[in-house]
């Protein structure tokens, strides 16, 4: 009978070490605001499953920059307050939008603070990457973003956006430097929109 009574104990103190590895919400809200620069590069995988690859800029608060790689023709800044969508298959201006309106503006956020009332919807640990699903409290109905970190260092190694729409976009970070020496011009979607093509 004692034989029986053991073994759960002994599972449970052999599930402790991985338990041990999701990440708090403190310590990621941490790493996020140990930096300001970064860049990298990325792949994309869109909703109807295309790939997309890339370089990126993010300097928060609020600005990024996607540089896609040919075939793909595209350019997608977020810069004082709106995000711009270049298309160079396209003559038009870019497509301009708030950046408030996309969950990534939630890690661009000058101060991340994941603790934040009603911020974190889901904080899950997969093995390997702790996931945690974030929205805008005050405007959930723009969809969520999901992060995956891994520990030791704690590092983002992607995102899954769902916007409004309930499209999902996947973004795979590779070779992700911090602390990097970036300008503003980047992300001057004014200068970029009198200079593209």
């Amino acid at each position: 009978m004692k034989r029986f009574i053991l073994i759960p104990i002994l599972w449970a103190a052999l599930a402790l070490p991985s338990a041990a590895e999701k990440l708090s919400l403190d310590a990621i809200s941490a790493y996020l605001n140990s930096f300001e620069t970064a860049s990298g590069k990325f792949t994309q995988v869109n909703a109807d499953q295309t790939i997309a690859t890339g370089d990126i800029l993010m300097k928060r608060p609020g600005r990024v920059r996607f540089e896609y790689n040919p075939p793909d023709e595209a350019l997608v800044i977020a810069g004082g307050g709106q995000v711009a969508i270049f298309d160079g298959k396209s003559n038009s201006n870019p497509t301009q939008y708030p950046l408030r309106r996309t969950p990534l503006s939630i890690i661009l956020d000058r101060n991340v603070d994941f603790a934040r009332a009603r911020m974190v919807v889901a904080h899950d640990y997969d093995g390997t990457s702790t996931i945690v699903t974030a929205q805008d409290p005050e405007n959930p109905q723009y969809g969520n973003i999901q992060l995956f970190f891994t520990p030791n260092p704690v590092e983002l190694r992607k995102w899954i956006i769902t916007d409004e729409n309930g499209t999902r976009t996947e973004v795979i970070l590779q070779d992700m430097q911090t602390g990097v020496q970036i300008g503003s011009r980047p992300f001057n979607i004014v200068f970029e929109a009198e200079n593209w093509n």
